[in-house]
C-alpha cells in the first residue's frame, strides 16, 4: 500500500471487524453450518470447518454456539439451505469489489448488493468483470518485528508460495488455497501466530484512495459488509484509514 501504511489499515479493519461482533458471529455461525454440511463434523479431517473454527475461536466465540452451529450442519437439521454466490462490482474511482455471499434467497441478495454499489457510487458488473484481477490464496500477516527468516524458513518448508516484508516491517505469508492447512499448523507448531489469517482474494495491483474518495469508498464497503447476506468484501483499493475516518 505504496503512500499508506499497510499496518495501520491492518488494525483499521481489525477495530471495524471487533465493533461488529454481534453480525461477524453471525456470519461465522453460517459459514461453521455450511461448512459441516459440505465436509462433515470433525475439523480436523474437514479444512474449512477447521478454518471457520479458528475463525469462531478468534472473535471469541462460545463453543457451546459453535458445536450447535456444526450439530445442525452436519445433521442436516431444520434450518436454511444457503448458496455461495459471488457478485463482483466497481467503487469510487473504478476500484474493483468482490462480495461473496450465502443467502437462502437470492433475489433478495442480489437486489440488496445491487442497491448497496448504487447508493455508494458504485455499480455491479457482470460475472468475471472483475474476479481476474484478484488470487485465490492463503494469506497469512505477522506484525512488525516478528522475525521474518523464521516465519520464511517455515513457511516455505510447508508448502508456501512467498513470503513479503514490506518497509514498516509487515510480514506476509502467501500459499495456495491447498496449502492453508498445512501452512498453518507448521506456524503455529513454531508458535508463530499471524495478527490475520485467512483463505482470501487478493489483488495484484491496489488503487490508492485519499480524501472524499476514500471516505465515499469505505461507506460502500461499510454498505456490503453490512448486509446479512454477505460474508467477505473483497476490494483492490487501498483506502487511506484517517481520511476514511473523517
Amino acid at each position: 500500500m505504496a503512500g499508506h501504511s499497510k499496518w495501520a489499515n491492518i488494525q483499521h479493519r481489525k477495530g471495524r471487524q471487533d465493533a461488529k461482533r454481534g453480525k461477524l458471529w453471525t456470519k461465522i455461525i453460517r459459514e461453521i453450518t455450511v461448512a459441516a454440511r459440505a465436509g462433515g463434523a470433525d475439523p480436523e479431517a474437514n479444512p474449512r470447518l477447521r478454518m471457520a473454527w479458528d475463525k469462531a475461536m478468534g472473535a471469541n466465540m462460545p463453543k457451546d454456539n459453535i458445536q450447535r452451529a456444526i450439530t445442525r450442519g452436519a445433521g442436516g437439521a431444520d434450518g436454511a439451505n444457503y448458496d455461495e454466490i459471488r457478485y463482483e462490482g466497481y467503487g469510487v474511482g473504478g476500484a474493483a469489489v468482490v462480495v461473496d455471499c450465502m443467502t437462502d434467497n437470492r433475489t433478495r441478495t442480489v437486489a440488496e448488493v445491487r442497491h448497496a454499489f448504487s447508493k455508494n457510487g458504485g455499480n455491479l458488473g457482470q460475472e468475471g468483470s472483475v474476479a481476474f484481477m484478484f488470487t485465490h490464496c492463503g494469506q497469512f500477516i505477522f506484525a512488525p518485528g516478528t522475525s521474518e527468516d523464521t516465519i520464511m524458513e517455515v513457511a516455505l518448508e510447508a508448502g508456501a508460495d512467498d513470503v513479503i516484508t514490506d518497509e514498516e516491517g509487515v510480514v506476509e505469508v502467501i500459499c495456495a488455497t491447498t496449502a492453508f492447512a498445512a501452512v498453518r499448523d507448521a506456524l503455529q507448531a513454531k508458535g508463530l501466530v499471524p495478527e490475520m489469517s485467512d483463505i482470501v482474494m487478493k489483488p495484484g495491483n491496489e488503487i490508492e484512495l485519499t480524501g472524499d474518495d476514500a471516505i465515499k469508498m469505505q461507506k460502500l464497503l461499510d454498505a456490503l459488509e453490512g448486509l446479512d447476506d454477505v460474508q467477505e468484501v473483497y476490494t483492490n483499493a487501498s483506502i487511506d484509514e484517517q481520511g476514511a475516518d473523517a
